[in-house]
């Protein structure tokens, strides 16, 4: 497509037109022909005093005709396509050519030349402009061309342009003919209307052609206002999913498959992180406020202040494991296992509160919410999903250890267990999850935490096939004679 302040040529010389085109008009100067077209005529301006290529009134011709065909690109094919695409001679009214700043230049005193009339045998000799315009060598380029000079004699664009794709094929011609009128209602017509992808890339590089305040609504439809803007709606999505699960669950599993096909991991780790940081600071501070006696002495109704922050912690908890699994799914876990090592002051409290009573009555739940999120984030690192250091490995062993001791011990002690009918499965995953992370300990650390995981056994030791194993390889190792001097 010619582009704006393209040199399209008025000349006075007018090639022989192909024999197959239909003869319109004859007049002593040349031959006036054009192809039949289908195109329906639109609404025209009166004041012309004729129709879009009436030749009775007409007092310009224009000839359209295909580029010349490049000779370093001529093949066989290309050549018989260009031969049969018939150039063609319109006639027009130069009252209405005007509506075009590019015609309207030709059209004025300075650029006019003797050449550029004609007289015909009539009694009125009446004279014509001649001009000739060249278009490019694709199917439709003449048709596209056509529907422009149409579109001159329309009192009403906007309903002449109809779709997104009659748009983009006449707008780059009416950006290189300078008919403002005509852009001005595509670009109307582009803001008010939807693009499909396709659509949407061929608008972007038209949009260059266009002045800055007609792209500017363009512009803001498929450019952010800033620069966060991304980040800023996953963040939105993700809360959403986490506040209001509950009642749209739905929209929560979207925005699982929605961060699946996320193209940032990056960016995703930072709000998914984020997220998890902030709930994990509202979990610590209720079970630390229900924990503390000099919080609840200095309260009126410190049972149901205790009731309140273990709903908290629940609820928060619930939240922060959904981000462990979105964060253990995208591959983007590591902060997450490092934070949830260095919970030394929480895993003491949840210690001390699962020690008590009251929560047992209040929310019997809350420590399978907890240790959910613990074997999950430690199932990752003995896996090797997480690469986690020696100190985050043993970290989260030797804080979490107790947690785990506790609820088993508490579990045993009531008559139906708090954390559900799937407990022991729970607990056998995290026990075997927690000896595999002590096995990747130097053996000095892995001593001293093996010996609290002897909680982990029944009274019947066939029953725990997990810790016999452990203690086999730690043994096994302790006997090896030694081969290599270890540097202090």
């Amino acid at each position: 497509m010619s582009s704006v302040g393209r040199g399209n040529n008025c000349d006075g010389a007018i090639s022989d037109v192909p024999k197959k085109r239909q003869r319109v008009d004859a007049n002593p100067c040349f031959s006036s022909t054009i192809e039949s077209s289908t195109h329906s005529l639109l609404p025209v301006a009166s004041a012309c005093g004729g129709g879009f290529n009436d030749a009775a009134t007409a007092d310009v011709i224009l000839r359209l005709h295909p580029d010349r065909v490049d000779a370093s690109s001529d093949t066989e094919h290309g050549a018989a396509a260009t031969a049969d695409r018939a150039e063609i001679l319109v006639h027009l009214h130069s009252l209405v050519l005007r509506r075009s700043k590019y015609f309207a230049a030709f059209l004025s005193e300075r650029w006019q030349h003797h050449d550029d009339f004609c007289s015909d045998n009539s009694e009125n000799l009446r004279k014509h402009y001649r001009f000739s315009l060249s278009v490019p060598k694709t199917a439709d380029s003449i048709d596209n061309y056509l529907k422009v000079l149409q579109l001159l004699y329309s009192d009403d664009l906007l309903s002449s342009i109809g779709s997104v794709s009659t748009v983009l094929s006449i707008l780059p011609i009416a950006l290189e003919l300078l008919f403002e009128d005509c852009i001005k209602a595509c670009v109307k017509f582009l803001e008010a209307v939807p693009w499909n992808e396709d659509e949407e890339e061929k608008i972007l590089d038209l949009i260059p052609l266009l002045s800055n305040q007609e792209s500017k609504e363009l512009l803001a439809r498929v450019s952010p206002a800033k620069s966060d803007s991304s980040e800023e709606m996953l963040h939105g999505l993700v809360r959403t999913a986490i506040y209001n699960s509950p009642s749209m669950a739905s929209g929560k599993a979207f925005v699982v498959k929605l961060l699946k096909d996320f193209s940032s991991k990056e960016l995703a780790r930072r709000v998914l992180y984020e997220e998890f940081e902030k709930n994990l600071r509202i979990v610590k501070q209720a079970m630390e406020e229900y924990s503390s006696p000099d919080f609840r002495a200095n309260r009126l109704a410190p049972e149901a202040i205790q009731k309140v922050n273990l709903y908290t912690a629940m609820n928060y908890g619930k939240h922060l494991l959904w981000l462990v699994e979105r964060m253990l799914e995208l591959k983007v876990a590591d902060s997450a296992v490092k934070s949830w090592s260095e919970l030394a002051s929480f895993t003491a409290d949840l210690h001390k509160a699962f020690n008590e009573g009251p929560w047992r009555s209040m929310l019997p739940g809350l420590p399978s919410v907890v240790l959910r999120c613990t074997s999950k984030l430690a199932n990752a690192v003995a896996m090797g999903s997480v690469l986690a250091t020696r100190q985050v490995r043993m970290n989260l062993v030797r804080d979490w250890l107790p947690v785990l001791i506790i609820c088993k011990d508490k579990d045993r002690e009531s008559v139906s267990s708090p954390l559900g009918p799937n407990h022991k499965t729970l607990y056998l995953e995290l026990e075997e999850t927690f000896l595999r992370i002590i096995s990747t300990l130097p053996m000095s650390d892995s001593q001293d935490l093996l010996q609290q995981c002897l909680r982990f056994s029944t009274r019947v030791g066939d029953d725990c096939p997990h810790l016999v194993a452990a203690f086999t390889t730690w043994f096994h190792r302790a006997n090896r004679p030694q081969q290599f001097e270890l540097c202090e």
